[in-house]
C-alpha cells in the first residue's frame, strides 16, 4: 500500500476509531485482507491475522508484520479455530476468488466459505463480537436486473464451474443469518463487485482481469480477452472498497442487510483492455479466447443502499486507479 493510499483511507475514515480494538481478520495476508489489516493498524487498532498462505502472500504483510499490534496465525480456517481473547470484531475475508482457480481448488473454495464461515462465526459467538462476511456479486450469477440491487435473488448454475464459489458464498450468507437468528450475532454481509489495486496477484495463471491485462501489456504479450469482450464489469479501486467494508462493519442498524460495495461505472472488457493498452503505451496485440462457462454478460451494482445507509460511494475513477496499479506492477 502506498503512503498516499493509506493517507486517503485515514482521511476518509476520520469518524471511525480502532483505538483499543482487537480485530480478527481471516485471509489477512490476501489482497483485500492485507489492506484491511494495514488500515486497522494505521488507525491504532490491533490485528490477529489468520491465513494459511495458500492464496495470500507473506509479501503483502511484510511492511507491517513487525508491529507489536499485529500477529499472524498460519492456519486453515476450514478447521475449528481457537483464538486467545479479547476480540472486538471478526472479519471473514478468507477465500480464493479467481474464476481461473475454480476448477483447480473447488473443495478448498467451498470449505473456506462454508465451514470457514461457520468456524469464524463460532469465534464471534465465543467473544460476542460483530461479524463481517465478504460475500460477492457472484451470488447474483447472470442477474435479472442491471444495475443489480440487493433484492435480486440471483440466477446461478449450481453444477457449473463457478458453482463452488457462487453457491459457497450464498451458503455463507445463509450461515451468517442462521447464527444471527439462533445466537443473536450481529452479522454484516458485503457483496463485493470486482475490486482491483496493488497487491493483487498478477501471475499469469491467477487470471484476475485487471492485473492480467496490465502484466500482459507491460511485457508485450497478447492481451487475452474471453469471448467477444462485450461482457461488462464494474471495477472498484481498493481504497474505496476498504472504506465501504469498514463503514458497513461499524454503521448501526445493518445487521442482516446485505449491501453492495462496488463502483456503478460499467465498462466492457474490450474497452478495459483498450484503456490499459493506451495507459501502458503497449504494443501488445488483442487475442480472443473461448468464453468460460457461465461467465456473466453484465455486472454492475445498484449502490443506493450503500449511499443511503453508509453515506458511501466510490471516489477513485478508473483511469486514476489503473495508473496507480500500473505503477505498482511495473515497480
Amino acid at each position: 500500500m502506498s503512503a498516499n493510499d493509506i493517507q486517503i483511507l485515514l482521511n476518509n475514515l476520520q469518524d471511525i476509531s480502532f483505538s483499543g480494538k482487537r480485530i480478527l481478520v481471516t485471509g489477512g495476508a490476501g489482497f483485500l485482507g492485507s489492506w484491511m489489516c494495514e488500515t486497522i493498524l494505521a488507525k491504532n487498532g490491533a490485528v490477529v491475522c489468520v491465513d494459511n498462505l495458500s492464496s495470500g502472500r507473506p509479501s503483502n504483510i511484510e511492511e507491517f508484520s513487525r508491529s507489536s499490534r499485529f500477529s499472524l496465525v498460519n492456519y486453515d480456517i476450514s478447521q475449528p479455530l481457537e483464538v486467545d481473547g479479547p476480540l472486538d470484531y471478526v472479519m471473514h475475508l478468507a477465500s480464493r476468488a479467481s474464476p481461473l482457480e475454480f476448477d483447480q481448488y473447488p473443495l478448498e473454495i467451498l470449505k473456506s466459505n462454508t465451514l470457514g464461515t461457520m468456524n469464524a462465526l463460532e469465534v464471534a459467538r465465543k467473544f460476542q463480537t460483530p461479524f463481517l462476511f465478504t460475500s460477492t456479486s457472484e451470488i447474483y450469477g447472470d442477474p435479472s436486473i442491471t444495475p443489480t440491487p440487493e433484492t435480486d435473488r440471483g440466477n446461478v448454475n449450481t453444477i457449473g464451474i463457478r458453482g463452488c464459489y457462487d453457491e459457497a458464498k450464498r451458503a455463507g450468507e445463509a450461515i451468517c443469518m442462521a447464527f444471527h437468528r439462533e445466537y443473536g450475532i450481529d452479522v454484516r454481509i458485503a457483496r463485493i463487485f470486482n475490486t482491483y489495486g496493488p497487491r493483487m496477484r498478477n501471475d499469469g495463471y491467477y487470471g484476475r482481469v485487471v492485473p492480467r491485462f496490465i502484466d500482459q501489456a507491460l511485457n508485450g504479450r497478447p492481451i487475452t480477452i474471453f469471448g467477444d469482450g462485450l461482457q461488462t464489469r464494474s471495477f472498484c479501486y481498493v481504497t474505496d472498497q476498504i472504506e465501504g467494508l469498514i463503514r458497513l462493519a461499524f454503521t448501526p442498524g445493518l445487521t442482516g442487510k446485505p449491501v453492495n460495495i462496488g463502483n456503478p461505472r460499467e465498462i466492457t472488457i474490450l474497452d478495459l483492455a483498450k484503456r490499459i493498452y493506451e495507459l501502458t503505451r503497449s504494443e501488445s496485440a488483442l487475442e480472443y479466447q473461448e468464453l468460460p462457462e457461465d461467465d456473466p454478460r453484465r455486472r454492475c451494482p445498484d449502490i443506493t443502499r450503500a449511499k443511503k445507509m453508509l453515506n458511501w460511494e466510490p471516489k477513485v475513477d478508473l483511469d486514476t486507479g489503473l495508473c496507480k496499479m500500473i505503477r505498482h506492477v511495473s515497480g
